[in-house]
């Protein structure tokens, strides 16, 4: 073969190649899904995102036609699975299920990652809001009385935490800029500790999901005075929301949502969408969720993205008006 013809060979194969490559991109995406399809919780088992996550399973597998499989990647605020992720081909096989400590955490610790750049988001898929709960003890029956109580004790008054940079910390901390009030932060290594200082005395009040507090609040032991959500919820109807009591500017959503690898096909994203949508439109699962305070809010992609960006810049403004450090900062 001559030096002509070689290069000739190498010329076709190479443009051979390239057609390959440009082809297979839009006919993979249609052919989605080929495989069994990880759904990475960046959380333990058994906590609600992990409820939720195994819930959507079941639908998306009957939608999809493939197995949606669950896989509990705890550690560092989300970004353990953020890694792998990342690592992951964006063909729409690996996804995983964050919530707002996805974009709490790097303000306080820092990340390689921005969940919107550096990901493609899919779906909001519930939401889930706080309340305000004090001890019995406290006199205050509504928020602005509570309001009047901190004004009256300044410095005499704590409220508890599952942690710094938690979802309940960081609702407390914008509570107390939009009142102009102190409380002192005593943060737990989760809430059962914390309820258990709180319905003994030891501390006054908290911001726990509304899930978590309904046993309690049900018995007697603790007291809602307002939830962080736009509308009141069904497991605590007679619960005002921090607006309709006079206080504005408190609103706290517990998100939860579904993001792919960056540049994951708009086809296989449209699809995800449909099907993860079809799942969360069962009766059943809206039934559970209202039962525990949660709803379902599912969203377009462009939205989804847009909720987590203003999300960022929201808790930034508090972490920095709050001076709020993570842990051994």
């Amino acid at each position: 073969m001559s030096s002509s013809q070689r290069v000739s060979a190498y010329l076709k194969a190479a443009l051979g190649i390239f057609a390959a490559s440009v082809l297979s991109f839009p006919v993979y995406a249609q052919k989605f899904p080929v495989r069994p399809v990880r759904i990475l919780v960046p959380l333990a088992a058994g906590g609600s995102v992990d409820t939720i996550a195994r819930s959507l399973s079941g639908g998306l597998a009957e939608s999809l036609g493939q197995s949606a499989i669950v896989d509990n990647r705890p550690g560092a605020g989300s970004q353990v699975a953020l890694e792998i992720l990342a690592g992951s081909d964006p063909s729409g096989h690996t996804l995983v299920m964050i919530s707002a400590t996805a974009v709490v955490h790097p303000l306080l610790y820092g990340s390689r990652f921005d969940v919107v750049r550096d990901f493609s988001p899919v779906m909001q898929v519930t939401q889930q809001g706080y309340n305000l709960v004090v001890n019995p003890g406290v006199p205050a029956k509504s928020p602005m009385e509570f309001v009047s109580y901190l004004k009256a004790n300044q410095g005499k008054v704590n409220f508890s935490s599952s942690g710094i940079g938690s979802l309940l910390h960081m609702s407390g901390e914008l509570f107390l800029i939009a009142t102009g009030t102190k409380m002192t932060h005593v943060p737990y290594k989760g809430m059962g500790a914390a309820y258990a200082d709180l319905i003994g005395g030891q501390v006054q009040a908290a911001f726990p999901t509304i899930v978590s507090s309904i046993p309690h609040v049900r018995s007697g032991r603790l007291r809602s005075l307002a939830v962080t959500l736009p509308a009141r919820v069904q497991a605590l109807p007679n619960v005002p929301t921090f607006a309709e009591a006079g206080i504005k500017g408190v609103v706290v959503v517990n998100w939860y949502g579904v993001i792919a690898p960056k540049k994951t096909p708009k086809p296989v994203i449209d699809r995800l969408v449909t099907d993860i949508g079809k799942a969360m439109q069962d009766p059943e699962m809206q039934k559970r969720l209202l039962a525990d305070g949660s709803e379902v809010m599912v969203s377009t992609p462009q939205a989804f993205g847009e909720l987590v960006s203003a999300e960022s810049k929201k808790w930034g403004m508090v972490i920095k008006t709050a001076g709020i450090k993570g842990e051994g900062g």
